[in-house]
């Protein structure tokens, strides 16, 4: 007898501390202390709103994503048709690009947490390295999306003259915006969020796309970076950027003269042709043929 009140009062003692730990486990969970369990269902599901830029500028009228139909590094067929529905991150870059490689754990990172949502497609633009070096250096950075070999996506997207490059695509396939450059985590995790139509901590903003995304659309714009068109009566304007967009930089760029000042603000050669330009349809002169371009070792 004494020996089952024994076993009853610890019985009684190890339920009444198992309660007291349940209930200090609760007191922490409702005074905001997450639980492992917590944390890792919010970050599966997308739930937390993380702390976003103040604006994020998405394209109106979308130009239709270039589609594609290739076989990834590991066989398997990838269709932008096919992702139609979800965001799509169309990502270049190379394995010998640093900052590519930099950009990397963070693009692992937003497809695991929004595997749902998005689909990430990197699309190498190696060409000293065969696919199976591009596929082995994917495993060991543990890339959890694929991987395509892409030089011919690259000319269909009106080439990439930097690496990395990325767009940005909604659900409707329509190209929304492109990055240049190292990916800013935030920015890129808010227009995910704000496409695939979970919260944001962020003003949306729209823009039409007349050239900052693809740069056939530099016909559609009515201004250029630091191009001076004051004065000109509509229809020289019109003129103007009829010129611009027709007549090619010769930097050596390959681009129109408006495409050169929207891809490359800084390049002298455009802003004087197009100075040119201007002047001359103010003035009704006859067009002058552009000055040939400088090369390097060429001698006085």
């Amino acid at each position: 007898m004494k020996k089952f009140v024994l076993i009853v009062g610890l019985l009684a003692i190890i339920a009444g501390t198992t309660g007291v730990l349940i209930g200090l486990v609760i007191a922490r969970t409702r005074h905001g202390a997450p639980t492992a369990a917590t944390v890792k269902s919010g970050r599966a599901a997308g739930n937390a709103v993380p702390k976003g830029p103040a604006v994020i500028r998405l394209a109106k009228d979308p130009t239709p994503t270039p589609p594609f139909l290739v076989t990834d590094l590991e066989g398997q067929t990838i269709s932008t048709v096919a992702l139609k529905g979800k965001v799509i991150l169309v990502n270049f870059w190379a394995t010998w690009c640093p900052p590519c490689r930099e950009e990397i754990p963070e693009l692992i990172e937003l497809q695991s947490k929004y595997k749902d949502q998005l689909q990430i497609i990197g699309v190498s633009m190696d060409e000293d390295a065969s696919p199976n070096q591009v596929r082995a250096f994917a495993a060991k950075a543990g890339i959890n999306y694929p991987v395509v070999m892409g030089k011919d996506i690259a000319a269909e997207y009106g080439g990439v003259p930097a690496l990395p490059t990325s767009f940005v695509v909604n659900r409707d396939g329509g190209v929304v915006q492109k990055h240049v450059g190292l990916l800013q985590r935030d920015e890129i995790e808010s227009e995910v969020r704000a496409l695939a139509g979970l919260p944001v901590n962020a003003k949306i903003e729209n823009f039409a796309d007349e050239g900052q995304i693809f740069l056939k659309n530099a016909e559609r714009a009515t201004e250029l970076p630091d191009v001076d068109m004051k004065g000109l009566t509509a229809a020289q304007k019109t003129a103007a950027l009829k010129r611009l967009n027709s007549e090619s930089c010769t930097c050596g760029c390959g681009l129109t003269v408006a495409q050169c000042r929207i891809n490359d603000t800084t390049c002298p050669v455009s802003q004087k042709i197009a100075a040119q330009i201007v002047q001359e349809v103010k003035s009704g002169a006859a067009p002058q043929p552009p000055a040939a371009p400088a090369h390097a070792g060429s001698s006085d």
